[in-house]
C-alpha cells in the first residue's frame, strides 16, 4: 500500500514541472507581446509602407532599385523573347520626372519622382540586351528615397540601413551632417530630445544656475 500511494503521487509530482514551464513561457509571450505593441505604436505613421530591400530600395514586379544618399541604382529587366538594342530604348529624364519604356510598348515607367535629380548627370546602359540598367543622381544627397516614381508603393526609410564604408567615402562636413541626422532619427524614434533640443535645454539648465533669484516656471524656448 506505501509503493502504491508512492506512485500515485509520481504523477502529481511530475505535473508541477510543466506548469511552471507553461507559466514562464506565458510571461515571455506577454512580454513578446507588449516589446511588439511598443514596436507598432512607435512606428504609426509608418503602417502600411513596405520594408527595404538589402539595398535599401524595393523590389517590384516590373523593375527593383537600390540606393545610397548620392543615386538611385536602378535595374529593369526586358520581359520579351526577342533580343533589343539601344536604339529600342527609351529613357528619358527630367529634374523631377523619369520615362523608361521600349518602342511600340506601353512605357515601363512614366511618373513624378519622389524627389528633383541630376538629369545631366544620370544615365542608362542596356545590359547584355535583357535589362535597362540606369543610375539616377539626387540632388538632395542628405535624403533617403521612399520611392522611385510616386505611383509605387513606400518604403519605411526608418528602416534604411547606411553602410558604414559608404559614410566613410563622404567628405568631413557631408559626413558630420549626415551623423548627425542619423543621430537626432534615433534619438526621436526613442522619444528622447535631439541635438539641438539638448543644447536649448543645456543653455537653460545653465542659466536657471547662474540665477536662482529668478523664476523659470513658465520658461519655455521658441
Amino acid at each position: 500500500a506505501q509503493k502504491l500511494a508512492t506512485d500515485d503521487e509520481t504523477p502529481v509530482e511530475k505535473q508541477s514541472e510543466p506548469a511552471t514551464t507553461t507559466e514562464s513561457s506565458g510571461d515571455n509571450d506577454e512580454t513578446n507581446k507588449d516589446a511588439k505593441k511598443e514596436d507598432e505604436d512607435e512606428n504609426e505613421e509608418d503602417k502600411g509602407k513596405e520594408k527595404p530591400n538589402k539595398g535599401n530600395g524595393w523590389d517590384g514586379p516590373e523593375y527593383s532599385w537600390t540606393q545610397t544618399l548620392e543615386e538611385i541604382d536602378l535595374r529593369v529587366p526586358i520581359k520579351l523573347n526577342i533580343r533589343v538594342k539601344s536604339k529600342d530604348i527609351i529613357v528619358k529624364f527630367e529634374r523631377k520626372h523619369l520615362y523608361v519604356g521600349l518602342r511600340g510598348h506601353p512605357p515601363i515607367i512614366d511618373g513624378e519622382t519622389f524627389a528633383e535629380l541630376k538629369k545631366e548627370e544620370s544615365m542608362w546602359t542596356l545590359d547584355d540586351g535583357k535589362a535597362i540598367h540606369i543610375v539616377i543622381e539626387k540632388i538632395n544627397k542628405m535624403e533617403w528615397w521612399s520611392r522611385v516614381v510616386k505611383t509605387d508603393p513606400e518604403i519605411n526609410t526608418r528602416k534604411v540601413q547606411p553602410e558604414n564604408s559608404k559614410l566613410s567615402d563622404l567628405d568631413g562636413e557631408t559626413r558630420s551632417m549626415v551623423e548627425k541626422m542619423m543621430y537626432d532619427q534615433h534619438r526621436r524614434e526613442a522619444g528622447l530630445p535631439t541635438s539641438d533640443e539638448q543644447k536649448k535645454q543645456d543653455m537653460l539648465k545653465k542659466f536657471m544656475e547662474a540665477h536662482p533669484e529668478m523664476d523659470f516656471t513658465k520658461c519655455k524656448f521658441n
